[in-house]
């Protein structure tokens, strides 16, 4: 009579056979034997919950890609060890990807994560080449998520407009001082915000934005005007303009 399959006779010969493994390369025999064995490992349990996928399992995509993701990053040659973090991000971010695109309606909360870790992995990537781009390419990345949030359902995510924009302005402000020094950074945040706010009344149809937008618009714009030391000048003509007005309203009366 045949017995059950019982899970510890696959896991009781992998183990043998990466201690043989080990003991090989510590002879002298093999080279990175263990390594290549524990990618496998890991490669083959990846595949496994994946192919749950076929059978309705959506919650299998998340340990799936991520031992996938892992296994990559174990077998990664010694040239691209620097881009591990970024195949593991990566391949995290492959699963909320796949959750997401699996179920749009229902699960659209997985582009927030799917969207962040994408921008971690990118941004491990651009600091390599570019160094001072990295933070920039995060914070853009993130706020390019939140867009896909309020894209995924306009007339109640009409929220997710706002953190979208102050992570992109964000990105910008960092990239624009990196690049002129000489730049008002909180000028060029609150126009960013008033843009930000500008796109919510304008989209979202909330009119109270347009007065936020407004307020953040001359905030912006004094600050920048500072740093052409035109902010007095501002000053004094608003006063004189505010004075002007009064009067007029005042000998204006039948």
């Amino acid at each position: 009579m045949l017995k059950r399959f019982d899970p510890r006779i696959v896991i009781g010969s992998l183990l043998i056979l990466g201690g043989g493994l080990a003991l090989a390369q510590q002879s002298g025999y093999l080279k990175n034997a263990t390594q290549f064995f524990w990618g496998g490992v890991f490669l083959l349990a990846g595949l496994g919950f994946l192919s749950l996928l076929l059978s309705e399992n959506w919650w299998a995509t998340f340990p799936g890609f991520t031992l996938v993701a892992m296994s990559a990053v174990i077998m990664l040659p010694p040239s691209l060890e620097d881009f591990g973090g970024a195949v593991f991000l990566g391949g995290v971010a492959l699963s909320f990807w796949q959750a997401y695109l699996s179920e749009m309606r229902e699960r659209w909360w997985a582009l927030i994560p799917a969207g962040v870790l994408s921008a971690l992995a990118v941004m491990i990537v651009a600091a390599q080449y570019y160094e001072d781009l990295g933070a920039p390419v995060f914070l853009a990345g993130m706020g390019l998520a939140f867009f896909g949030v309020y894209l995924s359902n306009r007339a109640e995510r009409w929220w997710a407009l706002i953190p979208g924009g102050v992570l992109v302005t964000l990105g910008g402000m960092v990239i624009a001082a990196q690049r002129a020094q000489e730049l008002q950074t909180a000028g060029f945040f609150f126009l960013g915000l008033a843009v930000t706010f500008l796109l919510v009344a304008l989209l979202a149809g909330m009119r109270w934005a347009y007065i936020v937008a407004l307020v953040l618009g001359i905030t912006g714009g004094l600050a920048l005007a500072s740093l052409m030391n035109l902010a007095s000048y501002l000053y004094a003509g608003g006063l004189m303009a505010a004075g002007a007005f009064l009067l007029y309203r005042y000998f204006a009366k039948p």
